[in-house]
This record gives structure tokens, C-alpha cells and sequence, in this order.
């Protein structure tokens, strides 16, 4: 019997590590750029061949050789959404109109003094 390999069970809200993130969109523009070159290759090839139906392959090889590295440009570069907290200031600034938050409030009574002179 194989055993399985070990996968740890996510109990946390806790976004991904910039790291994980970086190598996923990399793994990811890799192979959206191994299927552009497949692209290219499929071209030639039908191409070479004279293969039937060539008009209506050319042309799906070429719209795949132009779009799949605007794509995974695209796609390489999506991160996650900044986290709330952070674009609270940005998005609903305080009105002229609002106050300023107050001060808590000070003390009303007053204090004994002690001081060294008679």
C-alpha cells in the first residue's frame, strides 16, 4: 500500500506567503508561455504538412500566439486585494463637515499638592 504524501489542513484566514504567491504566478506564466511555443510549433508543422482545413488552423495558432503572453502578463502580475484595514483611509476619507475625533475627557476636581516649603 503507497502512503500518501502528508497535506497540512488550512485552520487559519491567513493569506498565502508572498513567496508561494510569487512562485504560483511564476509556474503559471511558464506554462501559458510552454503552450504560445506549442502554438508556434503546431504552426510550422501544419504548415510543413499541408495539412487540410490549414486556413482555419493558421489562424487559431496565430490568435494563440498573440494573446497567451498578453494573458499571462496579465495574469502574472494579479495579487491578492490589499486588506481592508489598510484602504479604510483611501476610499471613505473623513468629510470637512465631520469632526475630528475628541479628546478623552480631563479631570474636573483638583489635586492635592504637596511641596517641600513650608
Amino acid at each position: 500500500m503507497k502512503r500518501q504524501a502528508y497535506q497540512p489542513i488550512l485552520i487559519t484566514d491567513a493569506s498565502r506567503s508572498q513567496d508561494d504567491q510569487l512562485n504560483s504566478r511564476q509556474k503559471r506564466y511558464v506554462l501559458m508561455m510552454g503552450i504560445r511555443v506549442a502554438c508556434l510549433v503546431a504552426g510550422a508543422i501544419l504548415v510543413g504538412a499541408k495539412a487540410p482545413l490549414l486556413w482555419l488552423w493558421l489562424p487559431l495558432c496565430g490568435i494563440g500566439m498573440v494573446f497567451i503572453p498578453w494573458l499571462a502578463v496579465l495574469l502574472a502580475n494579479d495579487r491578492p486585494p490589499k486588506e481592508q484595514h489598510r484602504l479604510a483611509n483611501k476610499f471613505h476619507p473623513r468629510g470637512h463637515d465631520e469632526a475630528p475625533p475628541k479628546a478623552l475627557p480631563t479631570e474636573e476636581h483638583t489635586h492635592k499638592v504637596i511641596d517641600a516649603e513650608p
